[in-house]
């Protein structure tokens, strides 16, 4: 892999990662511009979600600290019940990872039409959750179960995860502010237990980095990382200012791009 593909591939990763535009589909679509010339490799695809993952515990770095406490504390406390309602959001996607592994990953093989489709929904989700009344509640054991099973749909590319999880969280009434940080919370454990699997396969196929190739893998976690900061920070302003709308019309746009793209 190049040090320009590896550049795009960081970029592309850190501000959609956050940003309610689906990485995964986007990740494709830029696969399909370049005629495939950009190939992410297994290796690659841990160094960016480790970027990502990394800039999460950055950003809410107290947060994670408290939810670590309260799974320690073993007391009925707010933190312990922040914790696990973190620890149930978790469940629904973690089951279908690991039972339907090879399928979610035969959905993303140059499945372009499906990009474009999943594209409208997430538009469409924002679209709605942007227009929903602003309430203070809190995220409930019920909501994290339900924000959870979106974030379970949200596997599918083209379906944005934290627009799946944000939205949920917006249509039953959660704050918005609360809502981004638990839509971002609870994918953490998630990524890294993912990064974990991955990096077990790379050990098991004996691949690696190569001293060569250190510096496209070194360049596209430090744009992964740094553009995945600014999203992540940028993203909390945006729910909480109700301007979930723009990203909606332009799921739309790339969507019916997507779909055009494979049908012409």
């Amino acid at each position: 892999m190049g040090l320009l593909e590896a550049i795009i591939l960081g970029i592309v990763q850190g501000l959609t990662e956050f940003l309610p535009v689906s990485s995964s589909g986007h990740i494709e679509l830029v696969k399909a511009i370049f005629d495939k010339e950009i190939q992410e490799s297994m290796t690659m695809t841990v160094v960016l979600h480790f970027a990502t993952a990394l800039s999460t515990c950055v950003i809410f770095r107290k947060d994670i600290a408290e939810i670590i406490r309260g799974l320690f504390q073993f007391k009925n406390n707010k933190e312990f019940q922040f914790s696990l309602k973190i620890i149930i959001s978790m469940i629904p996607a973690a089951v279908v990872g690991i039972l339907f592994d090879d399928l979610i990953d035969s959905f993303f093989i140059g499945k372009i039409l499906l990009v474009g489709c999943m594209l409208l929904i997430t538009g469409a989700l924002l679209f709605v959750a942007d227009k929903a009344k602003t309430t203070n509640k809190e995220v409930s054991i019920p909501h994290s179960i339900l924000i959870g099973i979106s974030q379970m749909i949200a596997i599918l590319p083209g379906i944005s995860r934290s627009g799946a999880t944000i939205s949920t969280s917006v249509l039953l009434g959660i704050d918005r502010e609360k809502a981004a940080r638990f839509s971002f919370l609870m994918v953490v454990p998630l990524i890294f237990g993912k990064i974990a699997k991955d990096s077990l396969g790379l050990l098991k196929s004996d691949s690696g980095i190569s001293s060569p190739e250190f510096l496209p893998y070194f360049a596209g976690f430090v744009f992964a990382f740094v553009t995945g900061l600014l999203a992540c920070k940028w993203m909390i302003k945006l729910v909480k200012n109700s301007n979930l709308t723009y990203f909606s019309i332009y799921c739309f746009v790339i969507g019916i791009s997507a779909i055009f793209y494979t049908i012409c």
